[in-house]
């Protein structure tokens, strides 16, 4: 008796085993990701792909995943291609020379918060910062680039991976601004241990690889420190401007300095200090409370002749809030903290103005 004869694969079935070979690093499958640009069925299967990365580890590590993925249905002739992506023209530290960085098409205006040391509630300041400028009348986007521990998804209220429009990510929308985030890209409680060069893909990817649409300002939510790291993405963009965030104590003042110092090196432009935790308000005797010290970030602007943006209290709201997925901003517009914010973001604009 004869055999059964093999029915060769359909395309679909090619696509589909593929879909479960995740890029190095990331949640998503090379097929969401684009780097599949043929599939041919006949005697054999081909897969064409092409990968655009620094690592030269990566292509390598695909090409052994789609091999054992495709196992099951005979002889596979994987072509893979590989490129660097474009190499950006930046002057040496001392130089002086501005360097040359990429605007973001669409993105009128880009500004970065930033803080020297981590647990001054950067992020939540960034957050409720974009929100207080998007109910202003501005169309605001949300950048999450603090890869190292990306929070802004949880804060936003914000799941799921972004969809793909043209081979460039979507942003999820969220309170009516736009936002990604490193976050919505990996899986939840994997721990990031990049080098720099990765890290600078990451951020081009996100900020140059976005269907961000019109904006009038993209706030960028950068990883806290002054490394390399910091330097890299700023580097990255065209940005217009940079917020410093503090705390009032004299340890958090200091590298708030080096923040400052950081922008300088990279000629961004300082927009000023928020001064986070300034101080607390008793929910049951409403006496004020100086936990932190005060007036320390008012007090260091002036020292470092840059813009006080404002100071944001030390209030419960606002950790029960973020923790909700629902910013202060949104959730209580009219409450003591919500109005803090909105007043750091009218001073941001002033800011901008003047630019």
């Amino acid at each position: 008796m004869f055999g059964k004869v093999r029915q060769p694969p359909t395309e679909e079935q090619i696509r589909e085993a593929l879909k479960q070979v995740k890029f190095p690093g990331f949640s998503r499958d090379i097929v969401s990701f684009g780097i599949v640009k043929s599939i041919t069925v006949g005697d054999e299967v081909t897969v064409a792909l092409h990968i655009i990365t620094r690592d030269q580890n990566i292509p390598a590590q695909v090409e052994r995943e789609v091999a054992g993925a495709l196992k099951a249905f005979g002889k596979v002739n994987i072509q893979m291609t590989a490129q660097q992506p474009p190499q950006q023209s930046m002057p040496m530290a001392g130089q002086g020379a501005a360097p040359v960085k990429p605007n973001i098409p669409g993105v009128k205006t880009i500004i970065a918060v930033a803080s020297g040391k981590g647990g001054v509630g950067k992020s939540t300041v960034a957050v409720n910062l974009a929100c207080a400028l998007s109910q202003l009348g501005h169309k605001i986007g949300l950048l999450d680039a603090d890869i190292y521990g990306p929070s802004v998804p949880k804060m936003m209220g914000t799941t799921g991976q972004p969809t793909i429009t043209d081979e460039k990510l979507d942003p999820k929308e969220n309170f009516g601004l736009k936002m990604m985030s490193m976050a919505l890209l990996m899986d939840a409680g994997a721990p990031v241990i990049w080098r720099g060069p990765m890290i600078m893909k990451a951020i081009q990817q996100f900020s140059l690889a976005v269907n961000w649409g019109e904006l009038d300002t993209l706030v960028v939510d950068l990883p806290p420190g002054t490394g390399d790291a910091q330097l890299s993405l700023v580097q990255t963009i065209a940005l217009d401007g940079g917020v410093i965030v503090t705390t009032p104590q004299d340890v958090a003042l200091e590298v708030a300095r080096r923040g400052i110092q950081m922008f300088e090196k990279v000629n961004v432009r300082i927009l000023g200090i928020v001064e986070n935790m300034s101080y607390y308000v008793c929910p049951h005797c409403h006496e004020h409370d100086d936990v932190f010290g005060h007036g320390g970030g008012r007090q260091e602007a002036e020292r470092l002749e840059v813009p006080f943006l404002g100071e944001i209290p030390l209030f419960t709201e606002i950790r029960i809030c973020g923790d909700k997925g629902l910013p202060v901003v949104i959730a209580a517009p009219n409450s003591e903290p919500a109005k803090a914010f909105q007043k750091c973001a009218e001073a941001v604009l002033r800011q901008l103005e003047k630019r």
